[in-house]
């Protein structure tokens, strides 16, 4: 049971944490994570391990790749980035985040190297460094049969990049991060194609062209078995069903039909094939039996992607981030939901393509709210409030300071709209990670109180 001391003792290693280098920055370097891996006696190199990539679709990837490992009766590792609400979510044993006890406990296993590092490097670790070191030594001390590695930020440079993964995943890629990753989408694939290690097999989702010729010549270099989706594996068929969507996959060694899957969107299709194949990948001669993958994807989340957390009027979260996440968005909401009308909450980050985000959702967005997170990065509200006039025109676009406000105001003038109209308008609340893990807080509190006054 969790007490309110380690509550607080989480809270203080966090802002510990918090005070190094942001996640956000990224130096084309190892060196430090090398270092400190060396240093704690490599502990990311005592199981085997899955990494995964791309632009779109890895956490959930990740986590579908998780769960079916997990029900195969693996003791399963699981780090992702970023977290919506609480940190301990980044390191997940047994399709479970760590305890605030054993997130701290790890911390202090390995601080004192921290500050070896700190004073023998030009820079001192950085946040996520830490946060990947933690995940490498947690994995061994459980220990892990299987560790799952989700890439932070492009890859060859990802400070995840030193474990030497069995088997390799790189989801869709597409435009983001540039100032770091690259301008071009070829400069972009060739940074996330080095996570391909030596001999290894590599997972393909469904590329641009430019982008698979790059991914296959980084295949050739390092010899590694290449598993491309539409060729050694394929989504053959999916249909719409309540809570999600039935899929049929043809795997590397045999068909999987009407898998259900309790996930909104073709995307998320797509991603469950790219799992199925990695988890055969990784079983290597074993055959994976039918009702592995079945339990394993029927029983997976993806908490902030899609998501529906209220009802009457429906809300629904999402953390596309980019305007590649937001295509994929629409696309689900337009073809899977049945809206007159979408009120749609948007708080992005400034560093991010804050126009493209905005038109990506001009399809299905009848009226915007701008606002802002609570992140420093979070993009001014005057400056996305005016890119927003521009786009829909001054009568579709109001401006509301606070995240809680906005969210507040809208879910009241789409209940309003139903009540008064009998519509069945919705809010669509988008435009970051941690604008979607904020708003997920907000609206449990918002049914909380909801429910007690029904009392």
């Amino acid at each position: 049971m969790t007490t309110a001391d380690d509550r607080e003792r989480l809270h203080a290693v966090e802002t510990a944490l918090l005070k190094r280098w942001p996640e956000t920055r990224l130096e084309p370097t190892l060196d430090r994570i090398a270092a400190l891996s060396d240093a704690l006696g490599s502990p990311q190199l005592s199981y085997p391990t899955v990494h995964i990539t791309g632009t779109n679709g890895k956490t959930t990837t990740t986590r579908m790749i998780d769960s079916m490992l997990y029900e195969m009766d693996l003791r399963t590792g699981r780090f992702t980035s970023p977290h919506l609400e609480s940190i301990t979510e980044r390191i997940a044993i047994n399709y479970e985040p760590i305890t605030p006890e054993g997130f701290v406990a790890t911390y202090n296993d390995i601080a004192l190297y921290l500050d070896m590092i700190d004073e023998r490097q030009p820079h001192p670790l950085s946040f996520f460094e830490v946060m990947v070191a933690m995940s490498f030594v947690a994995f061994a001390e459980y220990p892990v049969d299987v560790g799952i590695f989700e890439v932070g930020m492009g890859g060859e440079w990802d400070a995840t990049n030193v474990i030497n993964s069995a088997v390799s995943v790189i989801t869709p890629i597409g435009l983001d991060h540039m100032q770091y990753l690259g301008n071009t989408i070829e400069e972009i694939a060739k940074t996330k194609s080095g996570i391909i290690k030596p001999h290894s097999a590599v997972v393909l989702a469904r590329q641009e062209p430019e982008v698979a010729k790059i991914l296959m010549a980084r295949c050739v270099e390092q010899e590694a078995l290449p598993l491309r989706e539409g060729i050694e594996f394929s989504l053959l068929k999916r249909e719409l069903a309540v809570g999600g969507q039935v899929v049929t996959v043809q795997g590397l060694t045999r068909t999987y039909e009407d898998l259900f899957i309790p996930l909104y969107g073709a995307h998320q299709g797509s991603n469950a094939a790219s799992a199925i194949a990695a988890v055969e990948a990784f079983a290597g001669s074993k055959q994976v039996d039918d009702e592995i993958i079945r339990a394993g994807l029927a029983q997976v989340d993806s908490p902030g992607r899609c998501e529906v957390l209220h009802r009457n009027p429906t809300v629904i979260i999402d953390a596309a981030h980019n305007p590649h996440g937001v295509a994929a968005l629409v696309r689900t909401i337009t073809e899977e939901f049945d809206f007159s009308s979408i009120i749609t909450v948007v708080a992005p980050m400034g560093d991010k393509d804050v126009r493209g985000i905005l038109e990506g959702l001009d399809e299905i967005a009848d009226r915007v709210v701008v606002t802002a997170n609570s992140s420093p990065r979070s993009a001014a509200i005057h400056d996305v409030e005016a890119l927003a006039h521009s786009i829909y025109g001054p009568d579709r676009v109001t401006s509301i300071p606070t995240l809680t406000d906005a969210i507040v105001k809208a879910v009241e003038q789409a209940k309003l709209d139903n009540d008064v109209n009998d519509e069945n308008c919705a809010v669509l609340i988008t435009g970051s990670v941690v604008t979607a893990g904020e708003a997920r807080a907000i609206l449990r509190r918002m049914s909380s109180r909801e429910s007690s006054e029904q009392q």
